[in-house]
């Protein structure tokens, strides 16, 4: 929801940090390395079990994640590069966070309930990635309940106390889960779309290209052409005589 309808808000808000941030002398790049340093520090706080350091830590790794676009439109060092190295830190810190909270639930909890934090990675995984996918194609897949910043937030509740860090990993999993199955039926209708068109274009194609052979078996066409051509030499003729080119070349004179 915050790439889809709260974007243009948020970047506007973002704008003066960053301006501040650049003339602190701050790049891009940094902030988004500085941004998974900060994850990292989180997953270890978690796995150890301090839940309200991970949170703080987990809100700095927020504010990178938010501001390291901001330092590049302000600097004016958005490139592709750029964009390549921060997507793949997003993925990256999404690991290195759920990793955490695994690491503490294998301490904490018996059972299957560690492999929770590897299902929400890999639902998670699937909306990054269908959406790489779909503008790869000409399609659009954005928007969804559970985008990366709500997946950051959501986790942040979970942090807030044992007791409800299971149950809001569950809502967590759940949200994203809808979040990919909406993407997916989002580009499955608009792909099926573009290929309605591709035949229909193709029809045509084939449609002219059998007129054009059927022009031919019938003799049409080079009689067309002949036509034409007649045409286009009768035209070129009353061109010369409105000029007078026909009168100079028959008395070989300059003047008409």
């Amino acid at each position: 929801m915050f790439d889809g309808r709260w974007r243009t808000g948020v970047d506007r808000a973002a704008r003066p940090v960053g301006v501040f941030l650049v003339r602190a002398g701050a790049s891009a790049d940094v902030m988004t390395f500085s941004g998974l340093l900060c994850a990292v520090a989180t997953a270890v706080a978690v796995g150890t079990g301090h839940f309200p350091l991970g949170i703080v830590l987990l809100t700095i790794t927020g504010f990178h994640d938010a501001l390291d676009g901001a330092v590049a439109k302000v600097a004016g060092t958005s490139s592709v590069r750029g964009a390549f190295f921060d997507s793949v830190t997003d993925r990256l810190t999404d690991a290195i966070l759920l990793g955490g909270v695994a690491f503490w639930l294998s301490s904490h909890r018996t059972g299957s309930i560690v492999l929770l934090p590897f299902a929400i990675l890999t639902v998670a995984f699937l909306v990054s990635y269908e959406r790489a996918k779909a503008e790869s194609l000409g399609l659009q897949a954005k928007g969804g309940l559970m985008e990366r910043a709500e997946r950051t937030i959501l986790l942040g509740v979970a942090l807030l106390g044992p007791s409800i860090l299971v149950p809001t990993l569950w809502v967590l999993f759940v949200l994203t889960s809808c979040t990919a199955l909406g993407r997916f039926l989002r580009v499955w209708r608009q792909a099926s779309g573009k290929d309605e068109d591709t035949r229909f274009a193709a029809r045509m194609a084939q449609a002219k290209g059998y007129w054009r052979d059927a022009q031919d078996a019938a003799g049409w066409r080079p009689m067309r052409e002949r036509t034409n051509q007649t045409s286009k030499t009768l035209a070129a003729r009353r061109a010369r005589r409105a000029t007078g080119d026909d009168h100079r070349r028959r008395d070989g004179s300059s003047k008409p």
